[in-house]
């Protein structure tokens, strides 16, 4: 279980595969396993990298503000403490906010760039949402509730939980047996969300961008694709056309093929 001192924290993560380097940030209240359905398959053609973020998982969980900045940070000091002068760089939502500031600060070190259900910065309607899950959190006294159920409609199609039930479950049961952070943790966690603001550094990021949404995602959806792919020069679009939020687990291996194929395109 090796963990390392960075940026003034305790960072845990675990390592995989072989190749090129490619570290995978996580999304908002997940750790480093939220990857698990991608590592199977990345592992096979990289070294990949899953680490937890300041606030959750088995990751230092300080007092403080924190920004997608400061995640950021967080993630170019952890590189330098386990000797990755340069990797391939993956984040969902608050990964993929996360990654953004990562490529603009510290451009030497992210050789491409997959951004998913991003955003350059938060709108009302985004605010409002993670407001409604802050309060959810603080109601419930629990996390994992507030995912499972504030969190998990927004992220699947009704589709899908009409069709396959029993897999909803399964991710149910999948965050239950995670480490989950205490309510303060993710009220600070989710401060980084409705304070992110990368609108301004985007012109910075100088690493090969693959930027892909869900057709059906509300919450990050294509209203941000057009600012991101501006933003960010030479960079490309995908969208799964099946899937909401999160189509790490909609559509496993679409998304896997395709998120793939550009970092192979990118190795080497």
């Amino acid at each position: 279980m090796p963990t390392v001192q960075a940026n003034g924290i305790d960072i845990y993560y675990e390592v995989q595969g072989d190749g090129e380097p490619l570290v995978l940030i996580p999304y908002l209240a997940a750790d480093q396993a939220c990857y698990a359905f991608q590592v199977a398959e990345y592992a096979k053609h990289f070294t990949c990298f899953t680490v937890d973020l300041r606030g959750a998982g088995l990751c230092s969980k300080p007092e403080g503000a924190y920004t997608t900045e400061l995640l950021a940070d967080d993630i170019a000091a952890f590189m330098q403490a386990v000797n990755l002068d340069r990797a391939h760089v993956a984040g969902l939502s608050l990964g993929a906010a996360t990654g953004m500031w990562l490529a603009a600060k510290h451009p030497d070190r992210v050789k491409s760039l997959s951004l998913h259900s991003g955003w350059p910065r938060t709108d009302p309607f985004l605010r409002v949402i993670v407001e409604g899950w802050r309060i959810m959190a603080q109601a419930l006294d629990s996390v994992t509730d507030m995912v499972i159920k504030g969190i998990f409609p927004w992220c699947f199609t009704p589709e899908l939980y009409a069709a396959r039930p029993e897999y909803i479950d399964s991710l149910a049961d999948f965050v239950r047996s995670r480490p989950m952070p205490p309510v303060d943790a993710f009220l600070r966690q989710s401060e980084a969300v409705l304070a992110h603001d990368a609108h301004g550094v985007l012109g910075l990021i100088q690493a090969p961008t693959l930027i892909t949404f869900g057709r059906h995602d509300t919450v990050c959806s294509t209203r941000f694709a057009e600012p991101l792919a501006e933003g960010i020069r030479g960079s490309e679009v995908t969208i799964f056309d099946s899937c909401a939020h999160a189509p790490i687990y909609e559509n496993v291996p679409e998304f896997n093929a395709r998120t793939l194929a550009f970092l192979n395109r990118h190795s080497g």
